[in-house]
């Protein structure tokens, strides 16, 4: 009797042990099947790009096949809750900018996923501050001057967006509200269209950074006239930041993450997030995806994406009150 009791005392004592032997290896083996990225924007934005070109090394680091999914739409709400409810095994993951997870939540009065509790960071992988642009047929080529233009039009100037919340959206909007501008707002289900909609002239003013807006801006359909930031933009140095002209308070910077499903296993997290940070540290992924493109690096892990995500949160908010949006 003793002697069993001895077994069963020892065997309980064991399982924590043997449990987070298991857990701490529940890595080994990932992945053994494909694994899809959802982006939730249309093909061709600066997330869609960027993320295509780290699945395609790390369908050589895995040997498994990465699918990038585009599933655009509400803002990114509809992609974002397909990650939301799917299996925390990290076989679904988001790729996404600050929108999704910062300021849709001050947006929108009914999510269907939750921006605190439904996703688990993987990795910060870039960061770059956006651009104001204009069409080239636009009158103007600075922040001061569209203010002026813009404050003695006899209609509206419109400004397009990628979605209701996006950072077009709140930018414009307090810039509308602080000078007294009459400006409308036209939003559509990403960067890309709304890009070609301003190079098309459909709208007058836009915001992007330069990853997305370079081509266009080349091709002298579209033109920048301000970088909403505190220093100037490598690519385009003799463009004058928003603090520059005046306005410092027009403040927007965009950064591409990774996130997967919440509980998901750490183990998996972490294998995801420094085989990601491998693949962007390389110097030639740099030269080739990131620099030309207006990106910076940064490569952080799970713990430096949520602290972006709260400072964030802070400064959307801020801007959401000051520009006095309401969510619908």
């Amino acid at each position: 009797m003793c002697r069993v009791k001895t077994l069963i005392v020892t065997a309980l004592c064991m399982a924590p042990c043997l449990a987070m032997g298991q857990n701490s290896s529940s890595a080994d083996g990932f992945p053994s099947k494909p694994v899809h990225v959802i982006v939730p924007f249309p093909p061709g934005g600066g997330v869609d790009i960027v993320v295509r070109a780290v699945a395609a090394e790390l369908d050589k680091k895995w040997g498994q096949r990465v699918v990038v999914e585009n599933k655009p739409g509400a803002a990114s709400l509809i992609g974002a809750d397909v990650v939301a409810r799917a299996p925390a095994d990290g076989y679904t993951l988001l790729a996404t900018i600050n929108q999704t997870i910062t300021s849709n939540r001050f947006l929108f009065k009914n999510i269907p996923y939750d921006p605190e509790k439904s996703f688990a960071p993987v990795s910060l992988m870039t960061r770059s501050d956006q651009i104001l642009l204009a069409n080239a047929n636009m009158p103007v080529s600075s922040l001061k001057e569209l203010v002026t233009k813009a404050s003695s039009a006899k209609s509206p100037f419109a400004y397009g967006s990628f979605g209701n919340g996006s950072q077009p959206h709140l930018l414009y909007e307090l810039l509308k509200v602080e000078k007294k501008l009459d400006l409308t707002h036209v939003p559509y289900k990403g960067v890309v269209p709304a890009l070609t909609a301003l190079a098309g002239g459909e709208i007058q003013l836009g915001l992007g950074s330069a990853n997305v807006a370079g081509a266009l801006i080349k091709a002298g359909k579209i033109k920048p006239i301000a970088v909403a930031g505190e220093k100037r933009s490598e690519v385009y140095p003799d463009v004058p930041t928003t603090t520059e002209e005046g306005f410092p308070g027009l403040q927007a910077s965009v950064w591409y993450a990774l996130f997967a499903p919440a509980g998901t296993p750490a183990p998996i997290v972490d294998k995801i997030s420094t085989d990601v940070a491998d693949i962007l540290k390389a110097p030639a992924f740099t030269e080739k995806h990131l620099t030309p493109r207006g990106l910076d690096l940064v490569a952080g892990g799970p713990e430096e994406l949520a602290a972006e995500i709260q400072k964030d949160v802070k400064l959307t908010e801020a801007m959401v009150r000051a520009a006095g949006v309401k969510p619908e």
